[in-house]
């Protein structure tokens, strides 16, 4: 397999049409853009682009509106971003796709930038249509993937466009992405240590068995931590749970021990029998039928802080409960901080990823706390299982 190739500034961009295709799928509250995180760190590649005096032509999507028009997935809000934080260089264009399109994009000028209307839109996108794939190449002379975060689908604009076009490359988030994740699995510093949360263990079992041949430990919370402890003998009450992993958790254990790595779960937790009730610290076997794990406990913030100061790489994703509850926030934010502070003084390694991650991330402010905060979700969780992601491999493909 060949090498990927990433877009570098001396290449010449003078005069020509960039096809780039981002991630600006981001989170909306009340029909105003509530967190800008990806749309801003998209901003400076674009105005180098446009000050080379290349003509820019944005490829994204919002939401999934599954090859239907729907108005409230439309890119115009982006738009209006843009422009505000870019100037008056900034188009919408939101004309069908289709071989006509190039002759619209020819009338505008080279340095400015042209965002497209929701890709997602058509249904030959989802399809990862091959003739589609060649209209979309026909509008650009260079094509840039630079939306890591959509790299593990098989759609038009990330996978069958490299095939289509010639001069192909990855944009520097996507490398920044890579270079971070590649960092921690391959290239990493020991102590190594890997935080896992969230509510499904079946989902991340592949990664959980990745990981373990290559870290030192693995600290399990969330609704995944429930279901380690009640498949090893614990009562968890009626925390959300998954009741039939038993021979994964079994399979996890077995691994750890072959690669001399330590899990640890929760010693206790901050319980309650109403999701917005109030919070009850108690030791795991003291745990009643009708409560719920909201939370990890003082003893496990203890424990994750000796492991957390042991180590040099750590990578998190997932929280540690429900943290949308104030009065269940604290594991996650004493997680946060803790790799903060270990981060700030001690120059260690540290990646986070995952969307309830960032959203933890956002809220508690710490995104400039870790070395590389990953805005990715599936894509980040599919790399770290050892997956080949399909949009990666199409540009390892291209010549």
């Amino acid at each position: 397999m060949k090498k990927i190739k990433f877009f570098s500034t001396d290449i010449n961009v003078r005069e020509k049409t960039i096809l780039i295709r981002l991630d600006l799928n981001v989170p909306f509250n009340d029909k105003k853009i509530s967190d800008t995180t990806r749309i801003d760190f998209v901003l400076p590649f674009l105005k180098k682009l446009s000050s080379g005096k290349a003509k820019v032509v944005i490829l994204s999507h919002l939401g999934r509106p599954n090859g239907k028009k729907i108005k409230e997935m439309s890119l115009y809000p982006i738009f209006q971003y843009l422009k505000k934080k870019i100037g008056e260089i900034v188009f919408f264009l939101d004309d069908e796709i289709n071989v006509n399109l190039k002759n619209k994009i020819s009338n505008f000028k080279y340095g400015d930038i042209v965002l497209l209307e929701n890709i997602r839109y058509y249904k030959e996108e989802i399809d990862n249509n091959e003739k589609f794939a060649k209209v979309l190449a026909s509008l650009g002379d260079i094509y840039i993937n630079d939306a890591f975060s959509c790299c593990h689908r098989k759609q038009a604009s990330i996978h069958e466009i490299a095939k289509q076009i010639n001069s192909c490359f990855a944009g520097p988030l996507l490398k920044k992405e890579l270079s971070s994740i590649n960092m921690i699995l391959e290239d990493k510093k020991k102590p190594i240590t890997c935080i896992l949360g969230g509510s499904k263990i079946s989902t991340k079992i592949k990664i959980i068995n990745n990981l373990i041949k290559k870290f030192n430990n693995i600290i399990i919370v969330g609704g995944m931590g429930n279901t380690m402890l009640k498949h090893t003998g614990s009562n968890i009450g009626k925390s959300i749970c998954e009741n039939e992993c038993g021979s994964l958790i079994k399979e996890i254990l077995e691994n750890s021990k072959k690669y001399n790595c330590e899990i640890t779960v929760p010693k206790d937790a901050i319980v309650s029998t109403d999701l917005n009730g109030e919070g009850k610290e108690k030791n795991i076997n003291e745990i009643e039928e009708n409560e719920m794990i909201l939370d990890i406990g003082s003893k496990t913030i203890l424990s994750i802080k000796k492991i957390i100061n042991n180590s040099k790489t750590i990578l998190w994703n997932g929280p540690a409960g429900y943290f949308e509850n104030p009065n269940f926030q604290n594991g996650t934010k004493k997680i946060l901080e803790l790799i903060s502070q270990k981060t700030k003084n001690d120059k260690i390694f540290s990646v986070a990823g995952g969307g309830e991650t960032v959203a933890a991330i956002n809220k508690f402010e710490k995104f400039d706390s870790f070395t590389f905060v990953s805005t990715a979700g599936g894509a980040f969780l599919e790399y770290l299982e050892g997956k080949t992601l399909p949009a990666i491999k199409a540009l390892n493909q291209n010549d």
